[in-house]
């Protein structure tokens, strides 16, 4: 949901992107793997605010923002790369914004980050200059910026196929508790890729109509997998350790790594959502724990 400020700026959360599921399922002629994934978002996200200004600016702050301090040019930061790729597909020029983006998500942890940002700056930058694009017109944009991109700007959950252009909608979902660990550690998606020992593997089961209760959606999770997650584990072990800390919890229904990790998750009742992440956090003081819940839309 995009917010208006009092001083005509613009603010959204940019919601964490959880692959509950995720098989690879082929691999292109050009490189690009296949997948067929069960993607829902948390309520839970990097918030990116936007405000016109004399002058293009960019900022970041909270707790994972020192981890984008130095991290490369200001053109290869994807918040900057969707607004340029906007203000190059409208040929139309822009009003200079500060923007401002609130990093809250792990870098480099498997939950959508950079894509959920890129995705909120192009939702913003639409709102505050009123460009007016074709809902495939803005799916090019957001393909071009990664595979993770429409969805995050489609922002419901969704099945996604393909290199992650084709979405379809999911059965409607109950409400469901979700906790997100990552140990601290950074794992590089194309590292995980080039580790995977098959890539040919068999797409989700069929989905039913409704997941009515909570149950309902695990047993059926219970028939998939993350065909990525051993791969990310033999590059980083660690991730093995927050799936044992996640299993071993009686709150923890089901666990598993979400995209190429390093962070997990475990679904629950939404009242025992903050005590397991309050448990781990105890635990695991070097961790980052969030409790949040699966977000319709």
């Amino acid at each position: 949901m995009i917010r208006r400020g009092h001083r005509a700026g613009f603010s959204c959360l940019a919601r964490a992107k959880i692959n509950l599921a995720l098989h690879i399922t082929g691999r292109r002629e050009d490189g690009y793997h296949l997948l067929d994934s069960f993607t829902i978002f948390a309520e839970t996200g990097d918030r990116l605010r936007l405000q016109a200004a004399e002058s293009s600016s960019f900022t970041v702050s909270g707790p994972f923002g020192p981890a984008l301090a130095g991290g490369g040019p200001a053109d290869s930061n994807l918040v900057l790369r969707a607004i340029a790729a906007l203000h190059k597909a409208s040929g139309k020029s822009l009003r200079p914004f500060a923007v401002h983006l609130e990093k809250n998500l792990p870098v480099a942890s498997g939950i959508g980050g950079g894509s959920a940002d890129a995705a909120a700056a192009l939702r913003l930058a639409l709102e505050a200059s009123g460009i007016d694009l074709s809902p495939s017109m803005l799916h090019s944009i957001a393909m071009e910026l990664g595979a993770d991109v429409p969805v995050c700007l489609a922002g419901r959950p969704a099945r996604m196929s393909g290199i992650g252009e084709i979405l379809a909608p999911l059965p409607p979902l109950p409400r469901i508790g979700l906790v997100l660990v990552n140990p601290g550690v950074a794992v590089s998606t194309p590292a995980v890729f080039r580790a995977l020992e098959v890539r040919d593997n068999p797409p989700l089961p069929a989905l039913p109509e409704a997941f009515s209760r909570r149950e309902d959606l695990i047993c059926w999770l219970e028939g998939t997998r993350n065909d990525m997650q051993p791969a990310a584990i033999a590059l980083s072990p660690v991730v093995a350790d927050v799936l044992a800390a996640l299993e071993a919890h009686p709150a923890a229904e089901f666990s598993r790594m979400s995209g190429s990790g390093a962070t997990c998750f475990a679904l629950c009742a939404p009242k025992a959502a903050q005590e397991l992440a309050q448990d781990l956090r105890a635990r695991h003081p070097g961790w980052w724990v969030e409790a949040s819940e699966v977000s319709g839309g």
